[in-house]
């Protein structure tokens, strides 16, 4: 068996032309780990303080099943966490093999990407700063409809089959202006995707087995915050009902997004997509959807419109949304702190919103099944503090809603059914 090894590198006091096997003889680029074929068990270690500009990594190897992962980590006693600035730099080419659910989605195009984990599993990442910007002459320039897309991080599942094992822990990912327009290229802080196989038949659907998200920061991003798993299989979650089967065969399984605090995100804070049970708690969305206007949103050309909610899953089963806080969602289409959007079996529980711009809670169209709004806590929730969309059905139970006087229950406009049981609705004073 051969035996792990350990990785440094420093900007600080590295050099390329040494070894990396120790703090003395770190490399100083990121660009020799990228040439690297790293093994199961290996270690990367960048140490404290260095800043990596210009600088991306591009990782294509993975760790073991059997629980030898591949670890990206820090060193170091004193010094903030290394910070790998990329400047748009670090471009590849993202291509979903099919367009999806809507046709107005950009599917593909180059992207930027600080890290990117392109078939890659069995790997930890944690304990680093990411940006990913560009400094803009203009606002027009910066709204431009064809402006590069951009990630922090970046995952994609593709030509192995399931992926499983994928964690980032302690990331603070900030100031990555992509493009506004291009909700599901992989485009913000931390965005996760599954694109169409060269050949499906011999390595089986693209998926995700196993995603934790924890204890990240990310902030001033566009678009989305933190997204995980949005697949070119959407055809087969077409339905009002999900079976769990479906996504065993098709979708994600074991997604937990927890302990993460999102800030300033130009669009939509977190969500986890096509996924069975994904676990979303004690997260944090804080004045998200900043993009979400005429301001920014200026050419959208044949794209969806202005829509961002801060917490919600897309096209799950039995997704479990709980101990989450949320403050101050712009107001756009959308605007609310919480949506069930066109899932089967969506529960919110212990949940917390205030001022958010759109309301405390969306139920989202037709296919928005079986889902149930528990013990949550509203307070001056602006706009309408629930939004039933066309959906056929909702539960709301045992809430507290504390609603301005002149701001609505219900949004205006809203068409769909919502049974409302032992909630208390108080007003509060302008």
């Amino acid at each position: 068996m051969k035996k792990s090894t350990i990785y440094f590198v420093s900007s600080i006091n590295g050099n390329d032309d040494n070894d990396g096997l120790s703090e003395n003889t770190a490399f100083k680029s990121l660009n020799k780990i990228n040439e690297l074929e790293l093994m199961p068990g290996d270690k990367v270690f960048l140490l404290n303080g260095s800043v990596f500009e210009n600088e991306f990594l591009h990782l294509k190897n993975c760790g073991d099943i059997n629980g030898d992962k591949i670890e990206i980590s820090a060193y170091g006693d004193d010094g903030d966490l290394p910070k790998i600035n990329t400047n748009g730099k670090g471009i590849w080419y993202q291509d979903y093999g099919n367009e999806l659910d809507y046709s107005g989605h950009v599917y593909k195009g180059n992207v930027s990407s600080s890290i990117l984990l392109y078939d890659v599993e069995n790997i930890l990442i944690k304990n680093i700063e990411i940006t990913n910007k560009e400094e803009f002459k203009d606002m027009e320039s910066y709204c431009a409809a064809d402006k590069t897309d951009r990630t922090g991080v970046a995952a994609v599942a593709k030509n192995r089959g399931t992926l499983h094992s994928i964690t980032f822990d302690n990331l603070f990912i900030h100031d990555v202006n992509g493009n506004v327009y291009n909700k599901h290229m992989n485009n913000g802080g931390i965005y996760m995707t599954c694109f169409k196989p060269d050949d499906e038949g011999k390595t089986g659907v693209a998926r995700y087995d196993g995603v934790t998200v924890e204890n990240c920061f990310v902030k001033n991003v566009s678009r989305w915050g933190i997204a995980v798993g949005y697949s070119y299989r959407h055809k087969d979650f077409a339905t009002k009902e999900l079976n769990e089967e479906t996504f065993k065969k098709y979708g994600n399984e074991n997604i937990t997004l927890k302990n993460n605090y999102v800030k300033f995100a130009g669009g939509d804070a977190i969500t986890p997509m096509y996924a069975l049970e994904p676990l979303v708690e004690h997260n944090v969305a804080d004045s998200c959807a900043t993009e979400m206007n005429d301001r920014y949103y200026k050419y959208p050309q044949k794209r969806a419109g202005k829509v961002a909610a801060a917490i919600w899953p897309w096209k799950c089963k039995n997704a479990l949304l709980r101990y989450n806080d949320v403050v101050d969602t712009k107001l756009n289409q959308d605007g609310m702190a919480y949506d069930a959007d066109s899932g089967d079996g969506t529960k919110y529980e212990y949940n917390y919103s205030r001022l958010n711009e759109g309301g405390c809670m969306m139920f989202c169209l037709q296919e928005a099944v079986h889902n149930t709004f528990e013990n949550n806590l509203s307070f001056d929730d602006l706009s309408g503090t629930m939004t039933p969309a066309s959906n056929p059905d909702a539960l709301v139970k045992n809430n507290t809603f504390y609603v301005r006087d002149g701001v609505p229950f219900v949004r205006k406009r809203m068409h769909g059914k919502m049974t409302l049981k032992d909630n208390k609705i108080i007003k509060i004073e302008k």
